[in-house]
């Protein structure tokens, strides 16, 4: 049987997304490309849009209570797709992992205090941290022959001289070098900020796109030791194309943290989602396994034509190993190209629109990250209409 009849799903089906309000594709002019937003171009599952609309039909969308089926569903998918045994009453269901990440700041430091991050890094951590009034404290990764390891060292050496660094923030998977942490590496990690006292918040949203012989290891997982010290955010948004609906949870084993954190959500009276995003949530937990199967198959070959299209007609751009996530961190240093003249190149003359690399802050400069989630249609006229863009100079 060929693997076209075993296709369930159709991802190279062209969804006409304009005119939806549709951050990635309703701010860019008709005739651009945009592969920038770290969102997908496909269809949710069947089962979530179906469970969605018989809820619609009910049409009373008053207070809502988190049922009990939502907290299975999430309890259950960690278990199957992690190995991760958790608990109910470590969940905290909350409206997204960005607020998830504000509230943490605001429950476990003090104005002034220093918080790390890793860059070059989602660019949304560090203006959340800044406009929190803390400090940013950069323990910027390590590039070995393209690929991105974290500089234990310069994190030790973080927190000589008193300072005042309560807080790291972990991306895991890493967006956007694309890095699936191993087991040895996080252990490291959490092990240094255990002997210094610092709370991690693990930004896991990514932890379900893995690319075939990667294994996402959530940090809390590892140990009791190291799970008091985590506070994890999760979501179905990133795997299920569900991010409109605003839904995701926190799990907190520590209870002093679970109680710190909570207080913040109560007090801002955000510790709950939508009633669509609890229902979009449990349908895909409980019924889009194999969506989620295939979907992993659709990016390989994506990535896979990605990095064959551009080694044979623009060699100079070096593609980073992709080991989770869609979005594909281009080297593009040996073209010799400004960062400047790059964006206007891809802007004006290719018509498309990647995410810059420089802001993802120290180490972004010369990169630019592509989103591979579209259909390979759309990806193939991109990739073409960049090499044409970058190829006359």
């Amino acid at each position: 049987m060929s693997e076209e009849k075993t296709m369930k799903y159709d991802f190279d089906r062209i969804i006409d997304r304009r005119n939806t309000s549709s951050l990635k594709w309703d701010y860019c002019s008709s005739d651009e490309l945009p592969l920038w937003v770290a969102d997908m171009d496909f269809e949710s599952p069947q089962e979530v849009i179906d469970a969605l609309i018989e809820r619609a039909r009910h049409g009373v969308f008053s207070y809502t209570a988190m049922a009990r089926g939502y907290y299975q569903a999430v309890i259950d998918w960690m278990r199957r797709r992690h190995g991760w045994d958790i608990k109910r009453e470590w969940i905290i269901p909350t409206p997204g992992v960005i607020p998830d990440l504000s509230i943490a700041i605001l429950a476990f430091t003090n104005p002034g205090d220093g918080i790390i991050i890793q860059p070059p890094v989602y660019h949304v951590f560090e203006p959340i941290i800044r406009n929190n009034g803390r400090h940013v404290v950069e323990n910027p990764l390590i590039e070995e022959n393209g690929r991105y390891v974290m500089d234990y060292k310069a994190l030790e050496d973080s927190f000589l001289f008193g300072a005042r660094n309560r807080l790291l923030i972990l991306c895991s998977p890493h967006n956007p070098v694309g890095r699936v942490w191993e087991r040895e590496e996080l252990e490291q990690l959490a092990e240094i900020c255990i002997k210094h006292g610092v709370i991690i918040v693990s930004d896991e949203i990514h932890s379900d796109l893995l690319m075939e012989g990667h294994q996402h290891t959530p940090l809390a997982s590892l140990s009791e030791e190291i799970a008091d010290h985590v506070v994890t955010c999760t979501s179905a948004s990133k795997t299920f194309n569900l991010a409109g609906l605003e839904c995701s949870n926190v799990i907190i084993t520590n209870r002093k943290l679970y109680s710190q954190f909570s207080s913040i959500t109560e007090n801002l009276w955000i510790g709950r989602t939508n009633i669509f995003g609890m229902v979009a949530t449990q349908a895909a937990y409980t019924h889009g396994e194999n969506w989620l199967a295939e979907l992993l198959e659709y990016l390989k070959k994506n990535y896979d034509f990605l990095v064959s299209y551009l080694g044979e007609h623009l060699p100079e751009v070096q593609v980073t190993p992709l080991e989770g996530t869609y979005l594909v961190w281009l080297d593009c240093r040996a073209l010799g190209i400004s960062d400047s003249d790059m964006k206007d190149r891809l802007r004006s003359k290719a018509r498309v629109l990647l995410e810059e690399g420089p802001v993802f802050g120290t180490g972004g400069r010369g990169f630019q990250r592509i989103n591979i989630a579209c259909p390979h249609a759309v990806l193939k006229e991109a990739l073409t209409r960049i090499v044409t863009a970058l190829q006359d100079r």
